[in-house]
């Protein structure tokens, strides 16, 4: 066990579903996973470890933000050796192009926040998804009905932004939505020589705050998690 995750040595697989709700975890383990086993609660942060189409898979909750993920995620890889891990999340577009209920693959990570800028000491870095889980989720995603894009994201430490507007700038250099999450777990994927992507629902627009879907985001999230887990059962 570690400092913050109380389950034993070969409680948790090598591949790993990171949503940041706890609870959503814990619909995944109970919706698709054989055998489903409770193998951390401490804090309330969920972990359980399963089957998947016949292979050993876990799913954990991280948190809201980078620094809560940050715990978990450098647990996960330092204490037991995961090896793959897929965020599973939410994100406000950006982008007209980017609607409501669509799927993000995130290529890569900017950030709003300072973990980065401590590790390398104020200069940049540019955390990036596996190339190869991003083809197969692209692969798999674009065999079916939802509409996916490929791109860079933008993970902000602040929701509630003092600036209403800010976000422009970001799209203007083409990033296609808001989360709080992927820098960091694409920055410790590099840091660990492990193998991490973000897939990500829209769940509202700043472009067009009319549409939204947080009345009814289980159904994108259900189709993400089936994406996801699919794309690690390959």
């Amino acid at each position: 066990m570690s400092i913050h995750i109380s389950a034993k040595p070969g409680e948790i697989a090598a591949d790993l579903l990171l949503p940041g709700d706890p609870l959503r975890a814990k619909f995944i383990a109970e919706t698709f996973f054989e055998s489903p086993k409770l193998v951390n609660e401490i804090r309330g942060m969920y972990c359980f470890t399963g089957s998947y189409r016949g292979k050993p898979i876990s799913v954990m909750g991280s948190g809201m933000g980078q620094p809560s993920l940050s715990i978990y995620v450098n647990e996960l890889f330092r204490d037991y050796n995961v090896q793959r891990v897929i965020r599973v999340g939410s994100c406000g577009s950006i982008q007209p192009k980017v609607k409501v209920r669509d799927l993000i693959l995130a290529a890569g990570a900017c950030s709003t926040g300072n973990m980065n800028r401590r590790r390398f000491q104020g200069m940049d870095f540019a955390p990036v998804s596996d190339f190869g889980l991003l083809r197969q989720a692209h692969d798999l995603a674009t065999a079916g009905s939802t509409p996916v894009h490929v791109g860079n994201v933008l993970a902000t430490d602040s929701f509630y932004e003092p600036d209403a507007d800010g976000w422009k700038m970001w799209a203007t250099y083409q990033v296609l939505a808001i989360e709080m999450e992927s820098a960091e777990l694409l920055t410790l994927a590099a840091q660990f020589d492990r193998r991490a992507l973000s897939i990500l629902t829209v769940s509202d627009s700043l472009v067009d705050p009319s549409t939204d879907a947080l009345q009814d985001r289980e159904r994108g999230f259900r189709a993400m998690a089936e994406l996801a887990l699919n794309t690690l059962a390959f």
